[in-house]
């Protein structure tokens, strides 16, 4: 009889700590917590009378089931009872970010819109700090892309119109399901060197298959104006069919950190040119100021010297504005463009090299500029307007290693 009322007591506790385990309150996974909550409890209750009136064998399938279940209770109950359910796409406790709604993510940027804009545009999101001249830039709340030059200064005749169709561009690629920002370190070169993440490409596409250029916009190789002198070159390089990258590099670390960016930007297209739907025959480099002494320094010795894989010189190089004056005894085709009154660049430093490369028996075209200075990116409404055209159809006629066929 005490045997007997001893095992109801243990019945009824179980049935009293069962009662007790802690509730979910439906969510998500509610009626399915829930439910396995309740057949823990009827299993436990089921053992608790297997254990009394059962045979041995069969006891011993009770138990194995019941430590089953109650593994598997234990799990979903602490779930429930901390509210660390899995989050659902759809629930508003999901830690995932939803995803922008397209009119967002193709909204088109107007003169009018502040700078501070480009920054939140979800067409730029992870990246929106390297379009601008600098990561650290101070813009002013109210500062308007109008006034986009002032973020500029050494750069003149930047016209914001033309800064706005470039990152319209960019944004209308992204609202139609396109990349226009690669990352040319991997994660671990990152780690080890953390200044890297303020580099990468931006691709304005052409045709498939396609040779390809890359631009070096200038700084002083304290910021980047890919604004100016980079998305507006790729804009028009790109509406001829051709593919064109706009580099970000590092900035504040001097020529040689700014010329292996280069160097390894090159590699990251040439291993990629497949997913990239790129020709890696006769590819271009361009560059204005800073970035010119970076494009002609890989034409003149190649990308290894800099840290890239060695990989063929380019077709041609097109440099505006810069004083460089080292060559090598295998200079490939040059364009240079230059303003008349450029005080940081002055044309006779230009012309040296140019009469250097003539004398070496290289193909050159020299153009300068009448009544402008230096970092006039496209020369849009001034007397430097259609160089961009020159220079491509300059690119065409190199007497590369194959004659580049236009894609127009």
């Amino acid at each position: 009889m005490n045997g007997r009322n001893t095992r109801e007591r243990r019945v009824n506790a179980k049935r009293q700590r069962s009662r007790e385990l802690p509730q979910h309150k439906p969510g998500a996974h509610g009626p399915v917590i829930s439910a396995l909550g309740f057949g823990c409890m009827g299993l436990d209750f089921g053992y608790a009378n297997a254990k009394v009136n059962c045979p041995e064998p069969i006891r011993r399938t009770a138990l194995r089931l019941v430590a089953a279940a109650s593994a598997v209770c234990a799990a979903w109950t602490g779930v429930a009872a901390t509210g660390l359910e899995q989050a659902q796409p759809n629930s508003p406790r999901a830690e995932v970010a939803p995803a922008p709604a397209h009119d967002a993510v193709s909204r088109r940027f107007t003169v009018d819109d502040r700078i501070a804009a480009i920054l939140s545009h979800p067409a730029f999101a992870g990246f929106a700090r390297l379009v601008l001249p600098r990561v650290d830039l101070d813009i002013a709340p109210d500062a308007r892309i109008a006034a986009i030059a002032s973020t500029l200064p050494y750069h003149q005749n930047v016209d914001p119109q033309v800064v706005v169709k470039a990152l319209n561009r960019m944004v209308d690629d992204v609202a139609a399901g396109r990349a226009v920002f690669f990352d040319i370190y991997d994660e671990a070169e990152k780690r080890r060197t953390p200044s890297k993440v303020e580099t990468g490409l931006f691709f304005f596409r052409g045709k498939p298959g396609a040779p390809f250029a890359i631009i070096a916009p200038g700084g002083g190789f304290s910021y980047v104006g890919s604004i100016h002198e980079g998305f507006p070159y790729a804009v028009e390089i790109s509406e001829r069919g051709y593919n064109a990258f706009v580099l970000r590099y590092r900035v504040g670390y001097g020529e040689a950190v700014a010329t292996a960016d280069l160097a390894a930007a090159i590699a990251y297209v040439f291993r990629n040119a497949g997913a990239l739907q790129v020709g890696t025959l006769d590819h271009s480099l361009w560059g204005s100021s800073a970035g010119a002494r970076m494009a002609a320094s890989i034409g003149s010795h190649g990308p290894a010297r800099y840290g890239g894989d060695q990989l063929p010189k380019p077709a041609t190089v097109v440099m505006a504005y810069t004083g460089h004056s080292d060559t090598s005894a295998d200079e490939p085709p040059t364009f240079v463009v230059v303003g008349e009154h450029d005080r940081i660049s002055p044309p006779a430093a230009m012309k040296r090299r140019v009469r250097a490369l003539e004398q070496a028996g290289v193909m050159v075209a020299y153009r300068e500029v009448p009544g402008l200075g230096h970092g006039f990116g496209r020369g849009t409404g001034t007397a430097a307007q259609g160089w961009l055209d020159d220079a491509v159809r300059f690119w065409e006629r190199a007497p590369s290693r194959r004659q580049p066929q236009s894609p127009r």
